[in-house]
């Protein structure tokens, strides 16, 4: 199954970013766990850490496609760099404040200050889509093992997270978190030879007859992105899946730990990741059939089938080996989801705005993990530890819909020139 992701490989560089971007995801899958452990350890409330949490996705969401706009104008390397130094200053402040008893107050104020957050994995994905321009099959392999290495990531992550917190100091998850991260976003950036080139160059390239667009979306590199009603569509519908993952997330921590075994709620939430991961590395084998629009809507809708299992386990009283089970089955939905996602965003969006495009997106999915988060925050406080299954089964079921009502402007249906009129494109080469 590995064999055809060798010859991604094979290309000078990308073995250098691919392991250094994924040190740096790494340390935000750890991120999660680790502050809902921390602050529901040092000040007992669940409820607090969903909300400082939630407050702390918003910042990163209102910030990332604005780095990512800053990305596309001067590159990577000169936007990573400064981003990431300033970051551990507020991540600084977080641990004092938590550590010292500071008012609650001061904790939103310091999560949500470290909103200067580059987003890593959109521009490995821009990376592949510069180097794989003309292998339109190439770049589906590659959106699947970034999607594969994601989840690789929240595999190893929260447990290491939750082992951290839980065997060593409640603070030893987030003070790991962020070495890994800051070390590994600056060797990222280091890797100057496979940075794709920012708007200003690639518009010169495009304009002398030998550069290669994906899209055609917006043509003018200063307007907005969202301009595409397609990529508004996405966002929503990620948006939606965002609050899966949070709700999911601190649900499967506070089911574990109504249950006293709160260590084992990393591993839960491990198996999640592994099936997608798994999922996702399947996906990238088979070839894609049949436009990406109507793969995406497939996939979705398997997430919210899927994501029942977990629901009906949870308030069934299982237990943990089977809620365990349901988790990793229901993890299998998301990979071709995101991954398809993704690929429609290469394909709607120019080059010289993929990195903003995409940045965009992940918003929207933090916007979700925060508004999940803070209603399963909630909920695990006030209603039975499987209660808050409730929250990831019925976001799913809104990101269908959301696709649904979207599919006009995906380009599901819609004859080749339909699909070009409202901005779902294929790639055009110049």
């Amino acid at each position: 199954m590995l064999a055809p992701y060798r010859r991604l490989f094979t290309r000078p560089g990308t073995v250098a970013f691919t392991l250094a971007g994924l040190l740096a995801r790494l340390s935000m899958s750890m991120t999660g766990v680790s502050l809902v452990v921390l602050i529901a350890e040092r000040r007992g409330s669940y409820a607090l850490a969903g909300t400082v949490a939630a407050a702390g996705l918003v910042a990163v969401a209102i910030g990332m496609p604005l780095i990512g706009r800053l990305v596309d104008r001067f590159g990577q390397a000169r936007v990573t760099v400064p981003a990431v130094l300033y970051n551990l200053v507020p991540l600084c402040g977080l641990l004092l404040c938590v550590r010292l008893g500071a008012p609650d107050w001061t904790l939103y104020l310091c999560w949500a200050a470290g909103s200067a957050v580059p987003n890593l994995g959109g521009m490995a994905r821009a990376r592949w889509a510069h180097l794989l321009r003309d292998a339109p099959d190439d770049r589906h392999l590659a959106n699947s093992l970034e999607q594969a290495l994601d989840e690789l990531c929240f595999m190893a992550g929260p447990v290491l997270g939750m082992v951290l917190c839980t065997t060593v100091a409640p603070e030893a998850g987030m003070l790991a978190a962020g070495g890994a991260g800051a070390g590994g976003a600056l060797l990222f950036a280091a890797q100057r030879r496979t940075e794709p080139p920012t708007a200003a160059r690639h518009a010169a390239t495009t304009t002398t007859g030998t550069g290669t667009g994906t899209g055609t979306g917006t043509t003018d590199g200063t307007r907005s992105p969202l301009r595409v009603p397609a990529l508004r569509v996405l966002t929503l519908t990620f948006l939606s899946t965002g609050m899966v993952f949070g709700a999911l997330d601190l649900t499967t921590v506070a089911y574990a730990d109504a249950l006293g075994n709160r260590p084992v709620a990393g591993g839960l939430l491990a198996l999640v990741a592994a099936g997608s991961c798994v999922a996702g590395l399947v996906f990238g084998t088979l070839r894609p059939t049949g436009p990406a629009a109507a793969r995406f809507l497939r996939g979705v809708a398997a997430m919210a089938g899927l994501l029942l299992l977990p629901l009906a386990a949870g308030l069934g009283g299982a237990g943990l080996a089977l809620l365990g089970v349901a988790l990793f089955v229901a993890g299998t939905g998301t990979a071709p989801t995101m991954v398809t996602g993704m690929t429609l965003i290469q394909e709607l969006l120019p080059q010289r705005q993929l990195n903003e495009a995409m940045a965009i997106a992940v918003s929207g999915i933090m916007i979700g993990i925060s508004t999940g988060s803070a209603l399963a925050g909630t909920l695990a406080e006030h209603a039975g530890p499987g209660a808050g299954y409730w929250i990831p089964a019925g976001a799913a079921a809104l990101a269908l819909l959301i696709a649904l009502a979207g599919r006009r402007h995906l380009g599901v249906g819609a004859r080749p020139s339909d699909r070009t009129a409202s901005g779902a494109t294929v790639s055009t080469t110049r």
